[in-house]
């Protein structure tokens, strides 16, 4: 990073600001029966005995995830743990309550919470989750893009208050479910893109004054997003959240959202380790004897490089120019596109200016559909695999370029919120002022191979097809993989004329008429450019190490298991897959479109 590494910095983080700136239990919704129950469910835990060894910081030495700090005086491991988890101005915890576990919803009553990206389908699965089980929550500041005050309280009720999500709530509260929401549920009209995110003053103050845990979840996930906008919302909103929890009174916590993908190309078994300023996955990846030159990532300057190169790009090519500088850049430096680049970026910067901040770096895989709550399926937009399902399912593509021994790791939703909850009880209480990595993903104790994932795909849709615009179901074929574009290229060639129907048309030469070719290359380009943009994750070759994770679910009590369990390795991927997820996804992605009855 240059002049920004943290040991010698030249810059100090203020001034590094600056620089930029001036530029019911459980929800089940039982299939065998119309109407939804509420209970309770859950699965222990497997434990792992891997450990895994944070970097060490000139100022403050760090401790793997989760572990507890031995003190120089030699006391007993009991009085140790009743020192370290006293609560920010509160009274040390007892032996009695330490057996009870982590202690989340204890941590999490009458905390308040500010949350960006607060409209966004794993933010409103946590703000969901928090409400329906610690109902005496304090305040949850939403931070919301609006025009005024008046369209942000529009935009909170369309889009969380009257979601789907919350009908457990809804079941709960009855008549007085909106009084209840909106006596939690603040918005703050903002944008993390904007000096002092865009707060009003009055309301920054207050939620400075009374603020515990500030949870950023605001990110652009698109993969190949223009350079500027990409790094204005991953790299540069983390700084400037970071600088305003610096003015949070009572602040006892800050939790990044991030993606496990920000490891960018490594390789193998990739452990749960924070990034520092300059750390470069292709330095990482550097041979000793090349002689290539590999340059130093300074992320000041990744900043200025595009908001100059918009600057000097003319009105007609900005968009596609900032789009190729992005993938330029993160690939020189070792990450596969944009998206993944300025995450890992925006973690940088959070260690580079958090000071005696405690943070929690909360890295997910693929974060797909609810498996139990608040109920089994929910999801919103279409995530990473979706489309794919989706244009299967509807029999518009039936093969990928994939690799058909490779992993797809995937995630639901409600666990990557559970051991978020707890990550934020656990480090809440604690207060050491360090950095801690969660990495909630499958591929190291419960992999999903791309050939089993294809087969479920198959049997699910093949037991209950889709349906056309007249009403007859569509039977696809096993979907096919292949490990080359050549190969696949070939195949949605071969399947856009056999599906179009347009072999009977061909000429004498074996030629297509011009109209028919192109309707033919328009599908088969929309396809490889899919492809293209999924090849990185289709064929990744890391693993992601999960044991702070485990460790920290090993803390928690039988009673936090059940309510808070997230035991990736207990997900059976058939009854996910074929029961869940893709019922879920033709449900509240499709509308019900296309299912038959």
């Amino acid at each position: 990073m240059g002049a920004l590494f943290l040991n010698s910095l030249s810059v100090a983080p203020n001034k590094f600001v600056k620089a930029f700136e001036n530029n019911c239990d459980l929800c089940l919704l039982r299939r065998k029966r119309s109407i939804m129950h509420c209970q309770g469910g859950g699965k222990t835990t497997r434990s792992s005995g891997v450990s895994t060894a944070l970097k060490e910081r000139s100022t403050v030495t760090d401790t793997a995830a989760g572990s507890l700090v031995l003190s120089p005086n030699g006391k007993g491991h009991a009085e140790i743990v009743v020192q370290d988890l006293v609560p920010f101005g509160g009274q040390a915890t007892s032996l009695v309550e330490l057996q009870d576990g982590i202690g989340i919803v204890k941590f999490l009553k009458a905390k308040n919470f500010f949350i960006t990206g607060a409209t966004g389908f794993l933010a409103k699965v946590l703000i969901e989750k928090i409400l329906r089980t610690v109902p005496d929550v304090g305040k949850i500041f939403v931070l919301i893009k609006a025009k005024n005050e008046e369209a942000a309280m529009e935009r909170l009720k369309n889009e969380i208050i009257n979601a789907e999500l919350f009908k457990c709530l809804k079941q709960t509260y009855g008549k007085s479910y909106q009084a209840f929401m909106l006596s939690k549920l603040v918005p703050a009209v903002g944008n993390v893109c904007e000096n002092n995110l865009g707060l009003e003053e009055d309301l920054a103050d207050v939620i400075a004054k009374e603020v515990d845990v500030i949870v950023n979840s605001a990110a652009n996930t698109t993969f190949d997003e223009r350079y500027d906008i990409a790094i204005d919302i991953n790299t540069r909103g983390p700084c400037r959240l970071m600088e305003f929890a610096k003015q949070c009174n009572k602040l006892k916590l800050f939790v990044q959202v991030s993606t496990a993908y920000v490891n960018g190309q490594r390789r193998g078994k990739v452990m749960e380790k924070p990034f520092c300023m300059g750390d470069s996955i292709a330095k990482e990846n550097f041979v000793s004897n090349s002689r290539r030159l590999i340059p130093t990532l300074d992320v000041e300057n990744e900043m200025k490089l595009a908001l100059e190169s918009k600057e000097f790009s003319t009105d007609g090519e900005v968009a596609q120019k900032m789009k190729e500088l992005g993938l330029e850049r993160a690939r020189k430096y070792g990450w596969q596109d944009t998206y993944v680049f300025t995450k890992a970026m925006g973690e940088m910067v959070i260690d580079n200016m958090r000071g005696d901040i405690p943070v929690v770096i909360i890295r997910p895989s693929v974060i797909e559909s609810t498996c139990k709550e608040p109920f089994p399926g929910w999801m919103e937009g279409n995530r990473m695999m979706d489309p794919i399902i989706l244009y299967y399912g509807k029999g518009q593509l039936t093969g990928f370029l994939v690799d058909p021994n490779g992993i797809l790791d995937v995630v639901p939703a409600d666990m990557v919120v559970n051991a978020t909850l707890a990550a934020i009880a656990h480090h809440g209480m604690i207060q050491k002022p360090d950095i801690n990595v969660y990495q909630i993903a499958s591929s190291v104790v419960n992999p999903l191979v791309f050939q089993d994932l294809a087969r479920l795909l198959h049997e699910h849709y093949s037991a209950s097809p889709c349906v056309d615009t007249e009403g007859r179901p569509i039977r696809v074929p096993s979907m096919k993989l292949f490990s080359s574009m050549e190969d696949f290229s070939a195949h949605l060639w071969r399947d856009a004329i056999q599906r179009s129907g347009l072999t009977s048309t061909a000429n004498l030469n074996g030629k297509l008429p011009q109209k028919l070719e192109t309707i033919c290359r328009k599908s088969v380009e929309q396809a490889k450019h899919l492809a293209n943009i999924y090849e990185p994750y289709t064929f990744y070759g890391g693993r992601f190490d999960n044991s702070n994770t485990e460790r920290l679910m090993e803390k928690m009590s039988e009673e936090e298991k059940r309510k808070f369990g997230y035991d990736v390795g207990s997900i059976d991927w058939k009854e996910y897959i074929t029961n869940v997820h893709i019922p879920g996804l033709r449900r509240h992605v499709m509308k019900g479109r296309g299912i038959h009855v």
